[in-house]
């Protein structure tokens, strides 16, 4: 890895430090259920969360974007497998609101908006 490059930014507001760590444990789930086999099509979007979250640690503007649109995605998901009744998607549903609200949250707009390149 580069020089400089960062898997965790301690200096980064806690909403931004809470959605760095929700990222990769959503990707370390999804690559979970990926080598499992089960649902591989649905997983891209978990993994893509574990890039945008090593992008947004280093500060990197598109993965913040990528990041709200992958958090995004994973809520429509998870609301269209709870609706066909498997109520075990609760809890996943439950982190993924968190992700995206940690996104949104004021405090990691505005630092994203002013440091992030």
């Amino acid at each position: 890895m580069p020089e400089g490059r960062k898997w965790f930014d301690s200096s980064q507001p806690q909403t931004l430090q809470g959605a760095v760590m929700l990222c990769y444990i959503t990707a370390a789930f999804g690559m979970l259920w990926l080598l499992l086999g089960t649902y591989p099509l649905f997983e891209i979007v978990p993994l893509g969360l574990g890039v945008a979250g090593f992008g947004v640690a280093n500060e990197w503007r598109w993965a913040y974007g990528l990041g709200i649109a992958l958090a995004a995605l994973n809520i429509l998901g998870d609301m269209g497998i709870l609706a066909l009744g498997a109520y075990s998607v609760l809890i996943t549903l439950f982190f993924a609101v968190i992700l995206f609200g940690l996104l949104v949250h004021p405090q990691s707009r505005e630092y994203q908006r002013i440091w992030f390149k």
